[in-house]
């Protein structure tokens, strides 16, 4: 009876023992697995922020595109209030108007991030000015900008309207 006994411990720790390696292979399966949705929902997350990031930034590009295609259709008027400011008047107060709009104007493009390009005094920089002649200056360095024709304008880093300048040496 004792042997028929230890047989059934021998057969019940047999049986246990290749539970116990099934169960441990289902074990590492799982962990497995779980290891991959782990590494596949970090992967989703980064590229939803590259995602999150590169739609912000299409949106920006498009905005300042939008306001420089605005603002160089408005450039020209922008320069017309200036050459009337600077024409002699015998009437001040519409002098002042003039100079009350241009204000105003420049305000407005100020508010939407629109910038002068500096010029004179500057050195001649091709990516925001524009070379419309060169004359000799002793009083003046090699490239430097002498005067300018018609001023310059950009949007952060995008130039709208490059400024026709007079590069000296």
């Amino acid at each position: 009876m004792e042997n028929i006994k230890k047989d059934e411990n021998t057969e019940d720790s047999k049986t246990s023992k290749k539970e116990l390696e099934k169960i441990k292979e289902i074990i590492e399966t799982q962990k497995e697995e779980i290891e991959e949705k782990d590494d596949r929902l970090k992967r989703l997350m980064a590229e939803f922020e590259n995602y999150k990031k590169r739609s912000s930034k299409e949106r920006e590009n498009l905005y300042n595109s939008l306001i420089a295609d605005i603002t160089s259709s408005l450039l020209p008027i922008l320069d017309n209030l200036e050459k009337a400011v600077e024409v002699k008047t015998d009437d001040e107060n519409f002098k002042q108007g003039i100079e009350l709009v241009l204000k105003q104007f420049r305000e407005v493009l100020k508010q939407n991030g629109v910038t002068e390009i500096e010029s004179v005094g500057t050195t001649f920089n091709p990516e925001l000015h524009e070379a419309i002649t060169s004359v000799v200056d002793p009083n003046l360095g090699t490239q430097e900008i002498k005067e300018e024709y018609r001023k310059g304008y950009m949007i952060g880093d995008k130039v709208i309207r490059h400024s026709l300048v007079v590069v000296a040496n």
